[in-house]
């Protein structure tokens, strides 16, 4: 399999009549077997090159997690042409920057976010198409400069007679295949080029590691526009001829498990910390639970709790962000293995991952197999910039020859991430060089980005944006901000009420501010923690803020 393409004819040659995907319409289960899906992402394939869609041109995909955005992705990047994914839950102002920038031609996208296009489409001079799943109930649209059709009705008029008759057009192994738009440190998403070498690099890489079975079920909970779900909830299961099923929310996960039986989960820190503390509350209200699990038979517990969750459930993996030691060994001690990895997107996505026969708790793994660490300046203790190179790296950032140069150097990806390697070739992650946020559910936010926007407001002369733990956390951060007043702008609004402002009245106005324009973010990367400073940030010589001599210890706002 040296390309995706290539990947889902495979398994719909091996695998046609089996199911790929099992999704929920109206409270059924509906399955799709390889073979549909193959044919339906060739009519994806037959929609773009009809409208005249060249190889190598960019294509959106901006809707929530469904058989469409499955078989859209795989029509997109089997006739040669760019998938952009974008996370459905970004605003106005970040999805136009990713269309801009990224030049796309056409979009893939939920009917919900129809309001979202008109806003922006006058900033998207290369967009000319827009194809809406559950588009019939809007259309024809009003005059626009995009013309809008209805996806169903588009995809349905080309699906090929026969099963096997080939998508045009067929992609190159160095062809890029994703262009994914993660936080840049210059306040703007940053385009990274993927080709399909690199994400078969890492599938091939990963199935090295983990075992998968023809008749494993994947349970999808994470947004597959995320390099991390990408990967280990859709390319790996499809090269292995494995099964997926798509929950329908996050609050339905539990019950969910218990209709399909899924055998693997894969999930961010966050998800497995809350079933795990569902799981912990059922057992202590329970004596007998309680008391087996005291005297270290707390398998015999969980297989009750399995049950519960399908009764298959065979393997847990985790990444995206570090997870709490103390819930890996709690599902370890009710007989769930759980697995942590380590990646990033730049790396398609990973790098790391707890062997099955050997997890090593505190760590993210070993490398896989064709991919090399090594840590760069070690101090004393061996810590050091997390360095990486193989077959899964980038080709780089889109359109930004000096962001790539300033991260792949000399043949390595550095990855401003903080480790050290044991004798064994365990990595353990110490912290990041960068000023990177990971939250609770894995999101990278960059300050920088933050920062930006919160400098929209009038009365913010500086900022600073950081990361932070409320009581109890251990694990994942919230994001938070340092505010310095623009005393001009704050005694005009004093002038106009006619009396001086109290320092209460100051952060009222500086907060509700700064609230209104971080409104443009996406929710995950707005500050929740606003703490006001009345003298200027301490600064280098060359005007850089000192980041590392401020922390948030307010209570939240």
């Amino acid at each position: 399999m040296e390309t995706i393409r290539d990947m889902l004819e495979q398994a719909a040659q091996r695998k046609g009549t089996g199911v790929a995907l099992r999704h929920k319409v109206r409270g059924k289960w509906h399955a799709v077997t390889y073979a549909e899906l193959r044919r339906r992402s060739g009519a994806v394939s037959r929609l773009l090159t009809d409208f005249g869609v060249q190889a190598g041109q960019r294509v959106g995909l901006f809707m929530e997690n469904s058989p469409e955005w499955i078989e859209s992705y795989f029509g997109i990047v089997a006739c040669g042409v760019v998938a952009v994914p974008i996370d459905a839950k970004l605003l106005e102002q970040e999805v136009a920057h990713i269309l801009r920038d990224s030049g796309a031609v056409a979009l893939l996208a939920g009917a919900r976010a129809y309001p979202l296009l008109r806003d922006i489409e006058a900033l998207l001079p290369d967009l000319r198409q827009v194809w809406l799943v559950g588009g019939a109930e809007l259309l024809p649209a009003e005059q626009s400069r995009c013309a809008y059709g209805d996806y169903q009705a588009a995809v349905t008029e080309r699906l090929a007679p026969a099963a096997n008759d080939p998508p045009p057009g067929a992609p190159a192994p160095d062809d890029l295949a994703s262009l994914i738009y993660t936080s840049g440190t210059t306040g703007r998403q940053k385009g990274i080029m993927l080709t399909h070498a690199n994400f078969m690099a890492n599938v091939q890489s990963c199935r090295q590691v983990v075992a998968v079975r023809t008749d494993d079920n994947f349970l999808v909970v994470l947004p597959l526009h995320h390099a991390f779900a990408f990967i280990a909830c859709l390319l790996l299961p499809v090269a292995s001829g494995a099964e997926m099923s798509l929950v329908e929310s996050l609050k339905t996960v539990g019950e969910n498990m218990s209709e399909v039986q899924p055998t693997v989960l894969v999930g961010v820190p966050l998800l497995l910390e809350k079933m795990y503390g569902k799981i912990r509350a059922g057992i202590n209200q329970k004596t007998s639970a309680r008391w087996l699990c005291r005297l270290g038979l707390g398998r015999v517990v969980g297989r009750k709790i399995l049950a519960k969750l399908g009764g298959r459930l065979r393997l847990v993996v985790t990444g995206g962000a570090p997870c709490d030691p103390a819930v890996l060994q709690g599902w370890e001690r009710l007989g769930i293995p759980v697995r942590e990895g380590y990646g990033l997107t730049e790396t398609a996505p990973v790098l790391t991952l707890n062997p099955i026969e050997c997890n090593r708790l505190g760590s993210v793994g070993r490398a896989l197999p064709g991919v090399e660490l090594r840590i760069d300046e070690p101090n004393a203790e061996g810590i050091g910039e997390i360095c990486a190179r193989g077959a899964n790296v980038m080709r780089g950032y889109y359109n930004n020859p000096e962001a790539t140069a300033a991260v792949l150097r000399d043949g390595w990806l550095y990855t401003g991430d903080l480790g050290r390697l044991d004798r064994d070739g365990f990595l353990t992650i110490s912290g990041r060089k960068k000023s990177l946020i990971v939250n609770r559910e894995g999101k990278n936010i960059y300050p920088e980005e933050v920062e930006h926007q919160i400098l929209q407001s009038p009365y913010v002369l500086e900022t600073l944006v950081l990361g932070y733990h409320e009581h109890g956390e251990t694990t994942g951060e919230r994001v938070g901000a340092i505010l310095v007043p623009n005393q001009d702008a704050v005694d005009r609004v004093a002038a106009a009420r006619g009396q001086p402002l109290s320092d209460a009245e100051v952060e009222a106005l500086l907060q509700e501010d700064v609230r209104r324009v971080c409104r443009a973010l996406a929710e995950y990367k707005r500050p929740r923690r606003l703490q006001i400073r009345y003298e200027e940030l301490e600064k280098t010589s060359t005007t850089k803020v000192k980041r590392y001599l401020y922390a948030l210890n307010t209570p939240a706002a």
